[in-house]
């Protein structure tokens, strides 16, 4: 007898708590034992509180830099290019952590961001907002088990990084959006914002949602949309965007206004010491990024990269076309016709998670780091949505799809342990 509604939704969440916890302690022994390994930098040793003592796998990459704002503030300029959210969570339980381990101060900081972030299930989230967009509990019980397979799972489960807290807010947000309940939407946007600068372009479900969708759709006057919606939509994307604007108004006051002698890019027609040292000392913007000796980060960042673009140039003409559709008289033939779960794939409710992932995805290959996709493909739940349709419709590619993230999850925890890039 086939299980009711409830009765299967249960059983899939009793499921992926259990897989959850696997996909937190199967990297977490690898990476414990990994970091035996010859680090390829020694600059974790650095950090240590003892010669005879490993340091901790934590310390790699990003996290030095969020470890020495933590405990010294904003010092050097690069270092506002991370935002105060990792470093705020890092102190959140520093202090009652000391009281209960004892451990160096370094290793405190470490072990509450790292804490706070292994805490941070997307999982369950995921699992609603998929029901909510394809309406088929199956596909939200496929989507969520091929979140628990992320090409980063350090990075997004691990260590004190932004991107759990990133990808846990985005995803919270972008449920309330489903749901229309757009002030906590842009709530957790707005804490997004203290994480990740990319949050800004979370603001677009907001002016989709509130304005645009309506307007297309035809479901409101068209005088009160000019009026209301648009001041609603407004307000709410101010607050999104305003963590970002604090972040880079602080750098301004620190280094323009309050210094004795202000920085070159203060002069600039837009002050924002983030353009300024993502391009100075990362060396991002058009094409810059695009040599020889990049080649093999864009060969890593592949997979992810094909699999969202490739979905996205599949759903996007066929849900602007439902859209369409649905706009006209011809909206009930539509639905006549429709049957099966590929159909599913087509809802006009993902159109703005496609032109979001559309133009992320576009930043990072023209203009930034483009492996850094492996590890912020998991704060777009379109990247699991089109692994489910990559099952449903091209099973056998799904299938590489799979075996490479299994594999490459594995072999990032080694490299991360080791000091190697990506990260």
């Amino acid at each position: 007898m086939p299980l009711s509604h409830n009765a299967q939704r249960r059983d899939h969440l009793q499921q992926l708590f259990f897989w959850t916890v696997c996909s937190r302690a199967v990297p977490l022994v690898l990476l414990a034992h990994a970091s035996g390994l010859a680090l390829f930098d020694d600059s974790p040793h650095l950090d240590s509180p003892s010669k005879t003592r490993p340091p901790s796998p934590l310390l790699r990459w990003d996290t030095f830099h969020y470890l020495h704002i933590a405990k010294h503030g904003y010092v050097y300029e690069h270092e506002w290019a991370f935002f105060p959210g990792v470093p705020f969570v890092m102190r959140l339980l520093a202090q009652p952590l000391q009281y209960l381990t004892h451990l160096e101060s370094s290793q405190n900081f470490l072990l509450s961001g790292a804490l706070l972030a292994m805490s941070c299930d997307t999982t369950w989230t995921l699992y609603d907002l998929t029901y909510h967009h394809l309406k088929s509990l199956h596909l939200a019980y496929i989507a969520s088990l091929l979140s628990l397979l992320p090409s980063s799972p350090t990075t997004l489960h691990l260590a004190p990084y932004a991107e759990p807290y990133f990808t846990y807010l985005a995803y919270k947000g972008l449920l309330y959006c489903a749901q229309k309940r757009w002030v906590f939407a842009a709530l957790c946007f707005f804490f997004a914002g203290f994480f990740r600068s990319n949050s800004v372009l979370l603001s677009g479900f907001l002016l989709w949602g509130v304005l645009l969708e309506p307007a297309l759709l035809k479901r409101a006057v068209r005088s009160q949309l000019s009026l209301s919606s648009l001041i609603r939509a407004t307000v709410l994307i101010s607050l999104v965007i305003s963590p970002v604007l604090y972040h880079n108004y602080s750098a301004y006051l620190a280094f323009c206004v309050r210094s004795p002698s202000p920085a070159s890019w203060c002069s600039n027609t837009i002050p924002s010491i983030y353009t300024h040292v993502q391009s100075t000392y990362w060396g991002s913007g058009l094409f810059n990024y695009w040599t020889i000796q990049q080649l093999p980060n864009f060969i890593m960042a592949a997979p992810p990269l094909i699999l969202l673009f490739a979905f996205i140039l599949w759903h996007l003409p066929r849900a602007l076309f439902r859209l369409l559709i649905e706009s006209s008289s011809l909206k009930d033939s539509l639905q006549h016709r429709e049957s099966g779960l590929i159909p599913l794939f087509t809802s006009i409710s993902l159109i703005p998670h496609s032109i979001h992932a559309l133009v992320f995805c576009s930043v990072l290959l023209f203009s930034a780091h483009t492996q850094i996709i492996l590890r912020l493909a998991a704060s777009m739940p379109l990247t699991y949505w089109a692994g489910a349709w990559l099952l449903v419709q091209h099973p056998k590619y799904a299938s590489l799809w799979i075996g490479w993230s299994v594999l490459w999850s594995v072999i990032s925890v080694v490299l991360w342990a080791i000091f190697l890039p990506p990260a």
